[in-house]
Order: structure tokens, then C-alpha cells, then sequence
């Protein structure tokens, strides 16, 4: 059986992994799969059907009739939430607090990581989330842990959601604390919470570039390589 190339790159939000994970993926010439777009596009249907995400017993029958899969286009990753390309929806502050929420409930993880393992078990890939190198594939032999400060993140994704017209009036402290909520129900949630295996290398990319941050994880793929 071939053994195929997994990488494992697992942080809290804002710490740039899904961009290392693109550029890492793209110099690899592999694919690249956003892991935490699956839970954001379940979260924009149970808020679409009126659905608490943190309802767990309307949330689990929605599974039974959910499909969510995601396809490689020219290089760029689109997600489909029942055929629907809901790539542009998904990544409002609104959705990323519904996967937060979401994603704590166990019978969605079993899920969607069963999706990621069929992936990770057919080909060459690179995979951001919370918990890949912890509980989807413990197994791959490349896992990096990616964090930054609370107030970088902050800043980050205040730049981002500021580039696509949302979140014009939020400041900076007020974004720090939704990450800190965030990383606290991530980090606390009984079932596959997200925290740094010992075999993961850390890379802080708080005062990194992301050309710096890509280096770093290239180099530590290299030393386990040799």
C-alpha cells in the first residue's frame, strides 16, 4: 500500500495557518485542504434553517441530510454545501463563531474527520484545523502547531474581514476577546479539542512574514525527512 504525504497543521484562529498551508501545499505541488470550511459551511445551514449550532439534537438529524465536500479549481479550494459552491458565504464573523460552536458537538467531528481521513488516506496533502495532527490523522509524520499572539490575530482578522466590507467598526480589543472565547471553547471542548501534540513543531509566527512562517515549516519537513 502506498503511503502517501500528510502534513498536519493544526493552531488556533488567526494564526495563519490556512495561508502557510496554501503556500506549503503549492511548493509541494499537493493538495490542500481547509479542514475548518467544512464546519463553517454545516454552520451557515443550520443558521440558514434557524438552527443554534450549539443545539446539538437539531444539529446531529441535519447531518443525515448535509453533504459537504470540497473540490480543488485551479489551484484554489471551493467548498459545496449541497452542490452549492458556498465559498464566498463562509467566512463572515457570524459563520466563524456558528463552526466554533458546531464543530464542539462530537457526532459532527466523527464526521467530517472521517471525510478528511479518506482524503489524507488517498493522497498528498496538507491539512490545517484544530485537531489534524491530534485526532484526524495522529499518524502522519508531519505535524507543526501554528500560533501567534491574541492581539496579532486579532489585527489580522480584523484586516481581513475590513477587506471584504465586514466588521468596519469592531476594534481591536473587541476582536482579541471573540479569539480568546474562541480559543477557550476550542481548547476546552471534551471531544477532540485543539491543543499542540509533543511531536508537532511549534512555529510562532507573531513577528514572522509569511514567507518566514512557509520557510519554517518547509525546513521542519525537511529535518524529519532526513
Amino acid at each position: 500500500m502506498k503511503k502517501f504525504l500528510n502534513i498536519a497543521i493544526d493552531g488556533p484562529a488567526g494564526a495563519g495557518k490556512s495561508t502557510i498551508a496554501k503556500a506549503v501545499a503549492k511548493e509541494l505541488g499537493i493538495l490542500y485542504l481547509d479542514t475548518g470550511a467544512m464546519y463553517r459551511a454545516l454552520a451557515l445551514k443550520a443558521i440558514r434553517e434557524g438552527i443554534d449550532p450549539n443545539d446539538r439534537d437539531r444539529v446531529i438529524p441535519l447531518l443525515e441530510r448535509t453533504e459537504i465536500f470540497a473540490k480543488n479549481i485551479d489551484g484554489v479550494q471551493h467548498t459545496y454545501l449541497d452542490e452549492e459552491d458556498v465559498s464566498g458565504l463562509i467566512r463572515t464573523n457570524e459563520i466563524s463563531k456558528g463552526a466554533s460552536d458546531i464543530s464542539a458537538i462530537p457526532a459532527v467531528r466523527i464526521k467530517l474527520a472521517q471525510y478528511q481521513r479518506d482524503i489524507a488516506h488517498a493522497s498528498d496533502v496538507v491539512m490545517d484545523g484544530r485537531e489534524i495532527g491530534s485526532y484526524v490523522i495522529p499518524e502522519c509524520e508531519h505535524k507543526f502547531y501554528v500560533t501567534a499572539s491574541v492581539d496579532e490575530r486579532a489585527r489580522r482578522r480584523l484586516k481581513e474581514l475590513r477587506e471584504r466590507g465586514q466588521d468596519m467598526n469592531k476594534s481591536v480589543e473587541e476582536m482579541a476577546a471573540e479569539i480568546a472565547q474562541r480559543d477557550h471553547n476550542d481548547s476546552t471542548r471534551e471531544f477532540a479539542p485543539l491543543k499542540r501534540v509533543p511531536d508537532a513543531i511549534l512555529v510562532d509566527t507573531t513577528d514572522l512574514t509569511i514567507e518566514e512562517a512557509v520557510a519554517a515549516v518547509m525546513n521542519g519537513i525537511s529535518r524529519e525527512e532526513r
